[in-house]
C-alpha cells in the first residue's frame, strides 16, 4: 500500500513538508511491512504527534526555569546553583537530565546531548543509536545528527516499529498499548493519537 502526498496532506501534514516525505515514508513502510490501512493509519498517528506533524525531527530540550527543570530530574535533585547553570542551556540540560540512561555514559561524556532524541519516532540515548546502527547498517552512532533527515527519521521510525512489533497492535486497533510503547507512562496526546489514527484510516479506505 502506497501513501500519496495528497493522502498525508488530507490527515494534517503540511503540502510541502508530505512533498519532503513521501517517498522516504512509502520506502521505510514497504521495507518493514506497514502496508495495510490500520498499521499505515496507526503509524502516522503516532509519527505526526511525535514530530508535530513531521515538522520537528529533533527533541525540544530546553527550560526557562529552575521549577520546571527540578520537575523532570530524578532523585537526589542537585543545588540551586547546578539548576541555574541548566536554565537555557539545552547542551548542559541534556547532558545532566539523560546521564546513566539508555547506555548513555555520565554526564561529562556529553552522551546525553549526543544522542538526543530524534526521528519520526524519538530514537534516544547511546543504546537506541548503537542498536539501530547495526541493525540499518548506518552510521547512527557517529554520526547522530543523520537520524534527524527525513530519510533517516522514516527508516528508524519504521524500524523501531517493527522491534517493537506494533504491526500486530496495529492490526487489533490497540492504539492506546502502541501509545504506551511509543511514549512511555506518560501516555502523551493519548486521545490526539487515537482521532489522527481514525482520522487517517478514513483517508486511506
Amino acid at each position: 500500500m502506497i501513501v500519496a502526498v495528497e493522502q498525508l496532506v488530507a490527515v494534517g501534514i503540511a503540502p510541502a513538508t508530505a512533498q519532503v516525505f513521501a517517498e522516504p515514508l512509502n520506502e521505510a513502510c514497504t521495507r518493514f511491512r506497514i502496508n495495510t490501512c490500520a498499521r499505515l493509519s496507526a503509524f502516522l498517528a503516532q509519527c505526526m504527534v511525535e514530530s508535530s506533524r513531521f515538522e520537528r525531527l529533533e527533541e525540544n530540550i530546553f527550560d526557562t526555569s529552575a521549577e520546571r527543570i527540578q520537575a523532570e530530574l530524578p532523585q537526589p535533585l542537585p543545588s540551586l546553583p547546578e539548576l541555574a547553570r541548566l536554565v537555557r542551556d539545552p547542551q548542559a540540560l541534556a547532558n545532566r537530565l539523560y546521564a546513566g540512561e539508555n547506555g548513555n555514559r555520565d554526564e561529562r561524556s556529553g552522551d546525553g546531548w549526543k544522542y538526543r532524541g530524534r526521528g519520526l519516532i524519538r530514537l534516544r540515548g547511546r543504546e537506541d543509536y548503537t542498536d539501530a546502527a547495526r541493525s540499518l547498517n548506518s552510521r547512527y552512532l557517529d554520526e547522530p545528527d543523520l537520524v534527524a533527515r527525513p530519510v533517516d527519521a522514516c527508516l528508524t521510525a519504521a524500524w523501531f516499529w517493527h522491534n517493537a512489533k506494533l504491526n500486530l497492535l496495529a492490526d487489533a486497533a490497540l492504539v492506546d498499548a502502541i501509545t504506551w510503547r511509543v511514549n512511555g507512562r506518560t501516555m502523551l496526546d493519548a486521545g490526539l493519537r487515537r482521532q489522527l489514527s481514525e482520522d487517517a484510516a478514513k483517508t486511506f479506505v
